[in-house]
């Protein structure tokens, strides 16, 4: 099968993509057979050596949307379920942008029936970090959440996911991005001054660190999405980074919300897999809403 990999660390021309054999469910795994798998800034982080990892094949990719294909012992989905999933790991030969990805049955989830393998792709990292995150922050309806980077991917799921939840949310994103983050839900909205001290917490998906800890009142909550790069507590905040896991229930009522209509799955461009460095070089470019979509 075919699958995108980086060898030598570098910029998006490092991206290869390369023939390497089909891989095979263990007990508890299925293979699944990719229709769709979103490109996120953490593969431009693999790519360029930020994990580790030198000297090694390294493949990139964490979400995927496609077809079970094969079964190991015990796991609980049988050929020609449509799925999503999140492939964990930053250091791994294989990820996602591949012909076919072999998962942990505990990471699968039955995809949106009301949207495409392309859309269902950019669900699983993104809205399963929104969500975790937001289960640290521990709000209640009625409080204050600010939101950094809210027109982003993992921004944008956490303003309509705390909203759902009653809480007040501030989204914090470009002047030309007001009405999108307004549209998912956002109370309120800013494009740079923010008070210090003003809301019960902050989820910092722009990972703008200290100068976000700043607008949490006195004995708030800062979440940010970088593991062990919270800054230090002040003030009585309690500052944590959420580590997304692999969760398949949890996935499950995220897919649930989009055939609800209460998540919005956005998509930028697709591109071919045999296209992956020219997608990696798009991401890089910046300026992107909604994710890149690698169809094999």
């Amino acid at each position: 099968m075919r699958a995108a990999v980086v060898r030598t660390f570098g910029g998006p021309e490092a991206v290869e993509v390369v023939d390497v054999d089909v891989p095979e469910p263990a007990a508890r795994q299925v293979r699944i057979r990719v229709a769709a798998a979103a490109l996120n800034p953490v593969d431009a982080g693999v790519r360029a050596g930020a994990f580790g990892g030198a000297g090694k094949q390294i493949g990139f990719g964490w979400d995927v949307a496609g077809t079970v294909d094969a079964t190991g012992v015990a796991a609980a989905w049988s050929v020609g379920d449509e799925v999503v999933a999140l492939d964990y790991g930053m250091v791994q030969p294989l990820g996602t942008h591949a012909e076919y990805v072999v998962v942990d049955t505990d990471a699968v989830a039955k995809a949106p029936a009301t949207v495409d393998a392309v859309h269902a792709a950019t669900l699983p990292l993104n809205a399963l970090t929104a969500v975790q995150a937001l289960d640290l922050l521990e709000l209640t309806p009625g409080q204050s959440l600010l939101v950094t980077g809210a027109a982003g991917a993992v921004g944008g799921f956490a303003v309509q996911l705390a909203a759902r939840r009653g809480v007040a949310v501030t989204a914090l994103a470009r002047e030309d991005d007001e009405e999108l983050v307004r549209s998912l839900g956002a109370a309120h909205f800013t494009s740079g001054a923010v008070g210090t001290g003003s809301v019960d917490a902050v989820l910092d998906a722009a990972i703008l660190g200290e100068a976000a800890l700043e607008w949490v009142r006195d004995g708030g909550a800062y979440v940010g999405v970088i593991p062990q790069a919270a800054p230090a507590s002040v003030r009585g905040v309690r500052t944590g980074a959420v580590e997304v896991s692999a969760d398949g229930a949890r996935l499950a009522e995220l897919a649930g919300l989009v055939d609800e209509g209460v998540l919005t799955l956005r998509v930028a461009e697709t591109y071919a897999l045999e296209d992956a460095a020219k997608a990696h070089a798009r991401l890089a470019e910046g300026g992107v809403r909604g994710r890149l979509v690698l169809v094999p």
